[in-house]
């Protein structure tokens, strides 16, 4: 690693250890993260969104899944600083089938790591470098199966475009349990995947689920732009 990567790393560390983002979205999460629940945080990066469910289910679990080895170091020296000991971290990335797939880590131009932005499939847009990574992959039905959850109250993705195909590979534990789904929603990520917004509307509506829009969680009846969505089903 680099001398820029090493202060880079640091720097990554001391925030994920010591602030909490998102604390605005509480109010809109309490509803459907009980004390109790199991959230699943895909995509967890760096772990704000996995400390700020660790604290709404501090007597429940939370499965952290990040396939980037950068991240998770980052990642799981937070949570051990933080005490969240009721976070299980998961080395993989969820997708429509298991195997293995190449993530992409852009590397910015003054040499640091854009790990918030590491993503699979191919960006011909994207002329940058990048850190690549073989990383192994399972579906959301084959681990909810391996760890026996009887329940499933929440799950966040923002996984640069991949989501798709977490939600394709999860389809029988999320007509099952029906949890509350927060998504990062782009059609610029998606298409890298090969994928469009309606895929998503298209795999969730027969399931009973309707959208709400962030900033301010206005019902939309399909994509409205690049947001963040909460998906609720009836």
């Amino acid at each position: 690693m680099t001398l820029k990567r090493r202060v880079d790393f640091l720097a990554h560390l001391l925030k994920a250890a010591t602030q909490q983002h998102h604390r605005e979205l509480i109010p809109v999460f309490a509803p459907h993260v009980p004390r109790e629940g199991v959230v699943i945080d895909v995509g967890a990066h760096a772990g704000q969104f996995s400390k700020l469910f660790a604290r709404m289910a501090s007597q429940g679990r939370v499965y952290a899944f990040e396939p980037s080895a950068y991240a998770r170091s980052i990642l799981i020296r937070s949570l051990a600083f933080n005490r969240l000991s009721h976070v299980q971290v998961v080395p993989m990335g969820l997708s429509d089938a298991p195997g293995e797939l190449i993530l992409h880590t852009p590397i910015k131009a003054r040499g640091g790591l854009g790990f918030g932005i590491a993503h699979f499939g191919e960006d011909g847009q994207d002329t940058r470098d990048t850190m690549d990574q073989v990383v192994p992959l399972t579906t959301l039905d084959a681990f909810a199966e391996q760890q026996g959850l009887t329940r499933l109250d929440f799950l966040k993705a923002d996984v640069e475009g991949w989501e798709v195909n977490v939600l394709k590979g999860g389809l029988k534990t999320l007509a099952k349990h029906k949890p509350a789904l927060f998504l990062e929603i782009s059609d610029a990520s998606l298409a890298r995947a090969g994928a469009k917004p309606i895929d998503i509307w298209d795999l969730l509506r027969p399931l009973g689920y309707r959208a709400l829009r962030a900033p301010d969680f206005v019902a939309v009846d399909g994509y409205a732009g690049v947001e963040d969505y909460l998906f609720v089903a009836d």
